[in-house]
């Protein structure tokens, strides 16, 4: 992995992983405009303006297919000003047909089928409700075609609307699969993969699906859902915060253009009226010199004023609003001049400032008459008093609909660009963090100690990563690496000072054993040759599968190790019984015996000492039992079957069958066919069955064994 031409190779192929997806960008935007010019100059009833979008999205996936849509709407948004809000249904295009494409249902024909009717509903019907929303129908289309069959059948507009709109989109959906069906197909398969957008930042790794959905059956709440929550709450509290900021702009917008229009009409209002006549207009109406020119003005300028819904000249008095002049509306007569119509409960606190002939600031109330904006001019007489005002009320209910159709407006232009976000963030998250950390993670958890080869492994397994996001998470990865090479080579340093110590161990062990066994002057090799009896029937179960849930590598090695003590307690036992040239005396033989008991005396204060050499145990079960007998005939203590420790049955065999072929100054050995069926005559009673089987089986190897020692005795005795 170090190696530096290796490194290039994989730049270089990291670099062709960003370069093809841009580049197929660039062909799926080509073919999105370049359909919707083709249907444009054909007159053809069709859109195609998805063709890239769909095929970028299946060959690249989410990033490539939400960035051909989003790009597409807003080029063709410099033409036709609306396609910026239908981004939310290109978007959702190139959302679906990832989401299949992985699934691997469009290699199926009834998938297939089902995603044609899928995206006609994303693009016929909401698509539909978007224009229907933002009132960009032409009522034209009720008198024509699919439209005006289902309007004449009794669906209504909306469900005529809805119904034609999707039967429409699902024909151009089905020509666009179509299509893209063709360009797949002139695109070699085994091409397919390198346009999918990756961005690896490490050797890439799979990492097996039972692995995944083992993790998911615990309930963890992934980094990835995490980053993905936080990113959701993040940018719909940003989205909701910028709509709300723009509509409250908006409103106050609105309101201050509102109030310019009323003060605009109002000084024009004030302007017509005669001051010096007002009383005259109040008492005499119509039949006062000037009031029907006055009134024609006034007319005029209100059906020349938009969204002005009344206009009227009032004298404010403490009793109520007198009447001047009060223009009719549509569906509303004006008052008659004189009436005194009552203060709306809005204006009260500016009555003070009406009856002092003040100016006051437009009102926005919701009272007796709707919505309304108001404004009162001021007009004075010839000595400068003000006797009335001109009065201009703007209807404010149209804004409702205007802040609506805003909110509207900038949801649709934000969930574009946020389920790019999603994407955008999605992906760097994977190939940044997420892979990274699992490769990491899982690579861990691959790791094995058995031997030097599988710690040596874990490191080559770590190294072979090869991350490098350039950021915190490659310098957890390298400190990650170094600190693994690093506990291997303790690790290795380590074993092999516990092998020095382990076979210092077994040294002092067979010199301790040696130092007791030659007080006894006719045993010779016996705890070497015994121990080496022990490993060959030891292993010998394990190969035939007997007490296999006991026969561990551990276990034999801990009965090997432990064979050379099994006589330790005859260091209590008196040279003279030991040396005896004849056949013990029972009191003498009652004596010998104790050595079982003084030898796991003797181990127990060891392990009391050094609790941590655990192959003692053994040892003390194989001292102090090695002497008990299948049939429960056996001392110390007359244990009988598997109460016997296993690793003292193992041991009976093999020290039994050492005494036998032995020489000792009370008998001479057997012939090592006799031996062998002393041992088959016993098994059952004496030994355990299995065990002695065990032991019969591999003859040859024992029989080695003997010979080999024999040799060396033979040989000390010549020199």
């Amino acid at each position: 992995m170090n190696n530096p031409e290796y490194k290039e190779v994989i730049t270089g192929s990291r670099r062709r992983q960003l370069l093809l997806p841009l580049m197929m960008i660039l062909v799926g935007l080509v073919l999105n405009i370049g359909g919707r010019v083709v249907v444009e100059a054909t007159g053809l009833m069709l859109y195609l303006d998805t063709v890239g979008t769909v095929l970028v999205a299946f060959l690249g996936g989410y990033v490539p297919g939400i960035a051909v849509a989003l790009i597409s709407t807003i080029i063709n948004n410099f033409s036709d000003g609306v396609s910026i809000y239908y981004a939310p249904v290109s978007v959702l295009i190139a959302v679906i047909t990832v989401f299949f494409s992985k699934k691997g249902y469009l290699k199926k024909i009834r998938f297939m089928i089902l995603y044609i009717f899928v995206l006609g509903l994303i693009g016929g019907g909401l698509g539909g409700i978007i224009t229907w929303y933002l009132h960009f129908i032409d009522q034209s289309v009720f008198s024509t075609g699919l439209v005006s069959f289902l309007y004449n059948l009794g669906l209504g507009e909306f469900p005529s609307w809805f119904a034609s709109n999707y039967v429409f989109d699902l024909l151009d959906k089905a020509v666009t699969v179509i299509i893209v069906r063709i360009l797949l197909y002139l695109i070699p398969r085994r091409l397919w993969s390198r346009f999918e957008f990756v961005g690896w930042k490490q050797e890439p790794i799979t990492i097996p699906k039972e692995k995944k959905s083992g993790e998911k059956a615990k309930g963890r709440w992934t980094l990835n859902a995490k980053l993905m929550t936080v990113l959701v709450v993040f940018s719909v509290t940003i989205a909701t915060i910028c709509t709300s900021v723009c509509m409250m702009l908006f409103r106050n917008y609105s309101t201050e253009q509102h109030s310019y229009l009323a003060q605009g009409v109002a000084k024009m209002a004030s302007d017509i009226v005669d001051g010096d006549r007002v009383n005259d207009f109040i008492d005499m109406g119509s039949a006062a010199e000037g009031y029907e020119e006055t009134e024609k003005q006034l007319v005029n300028l209100y059906k020349n004023s938009q969204d002005v819904k009344y206009v009227y000249v009032y004298k404010i008095m403490s009793d109520g609003c007198h009447v001047v002049f009060d223009v009719d509306t549509e569906g509303l007569a004006g008052a008659e001049p004189g009436e005194v119509i009552p203060f709306d409960e809005s204006f009260m606190v500016y009555l003070p400032s009406l009856l002092a002939g003040k100016r006051i600031d437009p009102v926005v109330s919701r009272d007796t008459y709707g919505w309304l904006l108001t404004y009162y001019e001021p007009i004075y007489d010839s000595s400068g008093s003000c006797v009335c005002y001109a009065g201009v009320d703007i209807d404010m209910s149209g804004l409702r609909t205007y802040e609506s159709e805003f909110v509207f407006k900038a949801i649709m232009i934000f969930a574009g660009f946020i389920m790019l976000l999603f994407a955008v963030a999605s992906w760097f998250a994977r190939y940044h963090l997420v892979l990274p950390i699992n490769a990491m993670s899982y690579a861990a958890g691959r790791f094995e100690y058995e031997d030097e080869f599988a710690r040596k492994n874990n490191v080559e397994i770590l190294s072979q990563l090869d991350i490098s996001t350039d950021d915190e998470i490659e310098r957890l990865y390298r400190a990650f690496l170094k600190t693994t090479e690093e506990s291997t080579r303790f690790f290795e340093e380590n074993n092999e000072k516990m092998e020095k110590i382990e076979a210092m161990q077994n040294s002092l062990i067979l010199v301790l054993a040696d130092m007791v066994e030659n007080r006894d002057e006719g045993t010779g090799d016996h705890v070497r040759k015994t121990a080496a009896y022990v490993g060959i029937t030891a292993r010998k179960m394990k190969e035939l599968g007997y007490y296999k849930d006991l026969m561990t590598d551990r276990f034999i090695r801990d009965c090997i190790r432990s064979a050379p003590l099994h006589d330790i307690g005859k260091i209590s036992v008196s040279d003279v019984i030991l040396n005896k040239p004849g056949r013990l005396n029972d009191m003498e033989f009652e004596l010998m015996k104790e050595h079982t008991t003084a030898g796991k005396n003797v181990i127990e204060q060891v392990i009391a000492a050094m609790p941590e050499a655990d192959y003692m145990e053994e040892a003390k079960n194989v001292a102090g039992y090695h002497h008990e007998k299948w049939d429960g005939s056996g001392y110390p203590e007359g244990l009988a079957g598997e109460d016997i420790p296993l690793s003292a049955r193992i041991m009976a065999v093999a020290d039994v069958f050492d005494a036998l072929v032995s020489k000792r100054c009370y008998k001479d050995s057997f012939s090592y066919e006799k031996a062998m069926n002393i041992i088959k005559e016993e098994a059952g009673t004496h030994f355990d069955p299995l065990v002695a089987d065990a032991f019969l089986k591999c003859e040859k190897e024992v029989t080695e064994v003997a010979d080999r020692f024999a040799a060396r005795e033979n040989k000390k005795e010549e020199d």
